[in-house]
């Protein structure tokens, strides 16, 4: 790797046939300046957006996060604007593309309670990567630490580009950059790019007939709980399934479906999938009995969640009856009391194909946001 001006890397990222939108929070916009101000930006940029505001983020990646400034944001940040690259590019055989973004926390006009950090991602077709560096407080002017932002930022820039140089960080004693990456499987490749639907890990030949879908997010006990009464009670084993797309939020990226197929038993079969609605899941897994709590059964029934259309709420459940798909219902404490499936106000063509598990089999009163809200998590 050698070490070459600002100007000199940007002209071999504009030569590079890769194609990118760059998205920067809390620092980082230098970096757009820097490729707009080498001739050729246009060659390279396909967009470049500062969602700066709460309300702007919001929008960005279609909910707010648990937390502005996190890996998870800047990967999550990158994988909206590799999907933004991806539907810019509809030429028949388009270049590569990749969605590069930064958030950080930086030296500002009021007192910061917390470190000055920095998290970069980057999202591909291939790979998901990131880069976090912690910088000493109070030792940079808000223009140092813009400069060393926007200087990493345009390292990865280059990385997505297949450019091998770098540009030297003004780094103190004490500060490292750390990295992580993780190199899909073609599976998951296919998966993301929608090139097909499902991707069945640990299954024999032949769809699941008990299929528990969720977030996992994380895996509890009250899940692996949930999964053994449904397989008792159905005489089949229960099938995990996550969908990588989410109807407000950006799909997730390698780094998270390795993370979350990670907290599995290398025995327990489980299904990646494209399918973010039950009608979905009940296309591609006809005949299947879901496993659900009522919370979500409840959200299957709301028109709320088909565009406050009663109408198209009814077609969708019918959709899923006529598909042969049922469900194993288990009552849930939401907050207000633990609520089973008799307490639910149900359209009757739903109440037909559902089955409770009484609370005297089963009640967990635990949650994976109450989980993921804990200081051990």
């Amino acid at each position: 790797m050698n070490l070459l001006s600002l100007e000199q890397l940007v002209e071999q990222i504009h030569d590079s046939p890769t194609r990118i939108v760059l998205a920067a929070t809390g620092g980082g916009s230098r970096a757009i300046a820097d490729l707009l101000e080498v001739p050729g930006a246009s060659r390279t940029l396909l967009e470049a957006v500062v969602p700066y505001s709460v309300p702007a983020m919001n929008v960005w990646l279609g909910s707010l996060p648990d937390g502005l400034c996190s890996a998870a944001t800047g990967r999550a940040m990158a994988m909206a604007a590799f999907h933004r690259a991806l539907r810019y590019e509809t030429q028949e055989s388009p270049p590569p593309v990749a969605g590069v973004a930064c958030t950080a926390s930086l030296a500002s006009d009021r007192p910061k309670h917390g470190p000055h950090r920095v998290h970069v991602a980057l999202q591909t077709a291939s790979l998901t990567a990131a880069w976090h560096v912690q910088l000493h407080k109070d030792r940079r002017t808000r223009a140092e630490e813009e400069r060393l932002v926007g200087r990493l930022l345009l390292n990865v820039i280059a990385q997505a580009c297949d450019v091998a140089e770098r540009l030297s960080l003004d780094l103190l004693e004490g500060e490292q950059i750390e990295e992580s990456l993780v190199q899909a499987p073609l599976a998951w490749q296919d998966l993301l790019l929608g090139k097909v639907e499902t991707v069945r890990i640990g299954l024999a030949d032949g769809s699941p007939k008990v299929l528990m879908p969720g977030a996992f997010n994380p895996l509890h006990d009250g899940h692996r709980r949930m999964m053994r009464v449904a397989q008792d009670t159905l005489g089949q084993p229960a099938v995990a399934e996550i969908s990588i797309l989410n109807v407000d939020k950006p799909p997730l990226d390698y780094m998270e479906i390795e993370r979350r197929l990670g907290q599995f038993p290398a025995d327990q079969p489980v299904c990646l999938s494209r399918a973010a609605t039950f009608e979905e899941k009940s296309r591609l897994f006809a005949g299947v009995t879901f496993v659900v709590g009522v919370d979500t059964l409840r959200r299957i029934a709301d028109p709320r969640y088909y565009g406050n259309d009663a109408s198209a709420c009814q077609r969708a459940i019918e959709r899923i009856a006529g598909r042969g798909c049922r469900f194993l219902v288990f009552g849930r404490d939401l907050g207000t009391g633990f609520v089973r499936l008799t307490n639910l106000d149900l359209p009757d063509s739903l109440r037909a194909i559902c089955r409770e598990v009484p609370p005297e089999v089963f009640r967990e009163d635990v949650s994976s946001t109450e989980i993921r809200k804990s200081a051990e998590w």
